[in-house]
């Protein structure tokens, strides 16, 4: 950031604002510090969303600092998640419908959570590593072959590439379908940005065609089990019970639209971070399996590819001295905690070697809702980087990235690449 110095007066941010979302990002994160520096927690009204049904809520508490979104994250039974995770209120169906298990408390959260988690076991997730070494160098040999001038679209041909196929693979979705689920993604995650969504009706129409393929995927492997996680999850029981079709369809939402783009933005943030600080993508490079680890980490932390998250206080309690009443609506502005001076030294500064003590929170801030498939993206991000090292070093990007027009989801739409 080259601006963050610029005086921004409280009176004058509104987070609900799309068009703050839109604007330039050292404002934002101007606007972030200055927030994460004024006492309390300042309260937003929310606006009228276009096209949606859905009147406006009541506004939120806007989270900005990392302790007090680590406080909110590791006590669910006061900030609980069943109302929504997101800013906006839905009824409870549509809710557990989009978001699966996120939208949902214990025990509902539990069960569900045991279950799924059986596909991703360090068990499960080592046997998809050939996969991700192999798939990673398919990607990178395919860009040299495909474009012969030696330039594309890093986040299209690369960045989604990796974990669109890996996670497709994974809960065995043939090949010719992969181009079909990654349209859906886009949809789904792209409310807000014009490019993307349209209508409130066309998310509703993609969403649902996205579910109705999932329960066939589900109602078949339960049938005829395969070697796939969608066979593992399908057959799992916890006292008993197994997944119905239905709760499958719901989590296939989740897990292939947060297992492709929270990904996907991460590796396409790293490689312009890479670009962008030249010595750190050389030291790196050169000493990689020293680095990795702390490379993944602080690529995650600069990116932060999901925005925020809400809770909603299940009594009267209090954040930090300020006290919040039972049904307010607290948002936790991950974005703005991996910035917290409070933390991270120099919290601006990109650095491959930065001590993660406490943690960042690009995958949560713990608890329950901790990102169930953690370890498989800082796999697939470490395998990638990797390969580009050994096979393609030259390849850097080229300009300047199309943001995806969001207050959800720090995306990038497009992003040109190049190499020699």
């Amino acid at each position: 950031m080259t601006n963050i110095d610029v005086d921004i007066a409280l009176n004058e941010i509104d987070l609900s604002d799309i068009e703050f979302w839109a604007g330039p990002r050292d404002v934002r994160e101007a606007v972030f510090r200055t927030l994460r520096d004024t006492p309390g927690l300042p309260h937003f009204d929310e606006r009228v969303i276009e096209e949606s049904p859905f009147p406006p809520g009541p506004g939120y508490r806007a989270l900005t600092r990392h302790e007090d979104i680590w406080f909110v994250s590791r006590n669910p039974a006061l900030f609980c998640s069943g109302h929504g995770s997101n800013i906006g209120d839905l009824p409870v169906e549509m809710n557990e419908f989009f978001g699966s298990m996120i939208n949902m408390d214990d025990p509902k959260h539990f069960r569900l959570r045991s279950i799924v988690s059986k596909g991703f076991t360090p068990k499960e997730v080592n046997r998809v590593e050939g996969l991700v070494v192999e798939k990673a160098k398919v990607i990178v040999e395919r860009i040299q072959e495909q474009f012969p001038e030696k330039r594309c679209d890093f986040v299209e041909h690369v960045a989604a590439a990796l974990p669109l196929e890996i996670i497709c693979d994974m809960m065995g979705i043939p090949a010719e379908d992969y181009s079909k689920i990654f349209g859906w993604t886009n949809t789904i995650l792209g409310v807000g940005d014009p490019e993307f969504v349209t209508s409130y009706e066309d998310l509703m129409t993609h969403s649902l065609e996205m579910f109705t393929y999932a329960q066939a995927l589900g109602e078949d492997r339960r049938a005829n089990p395969q070697d796939d996680i969608t066979s593992v999850m399908m057959a799992a029981e916890v006292d008993g019970e197994q997944l119905s079709p239905q709760e499958f369809g719901s989590f296939f939402i989740l897990l292939v639209v947060a297992g492709n783009e929270t990904t996907r933005n991460a590796i396409s943030h790293g490689m312009k971070a890479l670009t962008d600080h030249p010595d750190q993508r050389d030291l790196l490079y050169g000493e990689y399996d020293t680095h990795a680890k702390s490379a993944m980490e602080e690529i995650v932390r600069w990116s932060t590819p999901v925005i925020h998250f809400r809770r909603t206080a299940t009594e009267d309690t209090e954040i930090n001295g300020t006290p919040i009443a039972a049904g307010e609506k607290v948002v936790m502005f991950y974005n703005s905690g991996n910035r917290d001076e409070r933390v991270f030294d120099d919290p601006y500064a990109f650095d491959i070697t930065r001590t993660m003590q406490p943690a960042q929170i690009g995958f949560g801030a713990g608890g329950p809702h901790f990102c169930l498939g953690a370890n498989l993206a800082r796999r697939e991000m470490a395998v990638m980087f990797d390969e580009i090292r050994r096979s393609l070093p030259s390849l850097r990007i080229s300009g300047e990235p199309a943001y995806l027009e969001s207050n959800f989801i720090n995306g990038i739409k497009r992003l040109p690449c190049e190499w020699v």
